[in-house]
């Protein structure tokens, strides 16, 4: 990772060319100009989840602190929560133009992974947690951690190679994985291979996906495994390693399991944020860092 100021001016300078460049297009909004500009506030959002800040306001204030001379007109945490919101779609924007900078994989990933908005025990009747077209927190199953939450999930799929995440979704937590998949793929063009988790196993997929040309690989049954050469029970265990690293980058490393959101809208900005940051990460820092 860059050190923190040149990670700033990186980030500043490559979304403020992207908003002159027309890539990234913010809406016009009535009123005077605020003092710190958008391509400021979504460098400060975007270089918090790059640093792995928990705290929005905490990093305000150590923006205000230690990098002033940068930032000399720094909006209370009240207007830049309001204005990053307002701003979520530039985050998506952006992970798109640095996306298309890099050749798609012929092999592609996807997972879910759980997005708990509040612990179980802490759920009481109806709550806020409303998204559109009817999307509401709810109990799921997280099987990575074997334990049950109250949220959502996040969905995503990525190259096995590059990793970069080409889509994503915020979806129920008791979702039906396979109705995922669909979603997920419908966009771009059909990868050779799909390495999915045991939970998209379905003959319907299968076949769906064999008519778009693409082989869909999960990870075997116990009783597959006994008929399965070793050295491919290998690869489909270090492939599926891929896919786990990027939901660490994104859920741990830039904390957005403790997202700290209290509306579906806090954590849809948060999210999309996150994973401009993590395109950012991958497709720019991988590059730039110093060997």
């Amino acid at each position: 990772m860059l050190p923190t100021q040149d990670l700033f001016v990186y980030t500043y300078v490559l979304i403020d060319d992207a908003i002159t460049a027309g890539q990234v297009c913010i809406p016009h909004r009535p009123g005077p100009a605020p003092a710190c500009s958008d391509a400021e506030l979504l460098t400060i959002a975007l270089v918090r989840h790059l640093l792995g800040r928990r705290s929005e306001s905490g990093f305000l204030a150590e923006i205000g602190r230690d990098w002033h001379e940068m930032f000399p007109h720094l909006p209370h945490q009240s207007e830049a929560n309001r204005r990053i919101r307002w701003l979520w779609g530039a985050f998506e924007q952006l992970r798109i133009m640095l996306t298309e900078r890099l050749p798609v994989d012929d092999c592609a990933q996807i997972d879910t992974s759980a997005l708990p908005v509040k612990h179980p025990s802490r759920k009481r009747g109806p709550d806020g947690w409303l998204g559109p077209n009817g999307l509401h927190a709810r109990f799921g199953r997280d099987a990575a951690h074997g334990e049950w939450f109250y949220g959502f999930r996040l969905a995503v799929k990525t190259d096995l190679g590059s990793r970069v995440v080409r889509a994503w979704s915020i979806v129920p937590a008791a979702v039906n994985e396979r109705d995922v998949a669909t979603d997920l793929l419908d966009g771009g063009p059909a990868p050779r291979d799909l390495l999915a988790d045991k939970g998209f196993n379905g003959t319907a997929l299968d076949a769906e996906q064999a008519a778009r040309g693409t082989a869909v690989l999960v990870p075997p049954t116990r009783t597959q495994r006994a008929a399965m050469p070793k050295i491919l029970q290998k690869i489909i265990a270090e492939w599926r390693n891929r896919v786990e690293a990027t939901f660490g980058e994104i859920t741990d490393r830039m904390e957005l399991a403790r997202h700290g959101a209290h509306t579906f809208w806090g954590l849809l900005t948060r999210t999309a944020a996150t994973i401009a940051a993590h395109a950012i990460l991958r497709v720019c820092l991988t590059n730039a860092e110093p060997a």
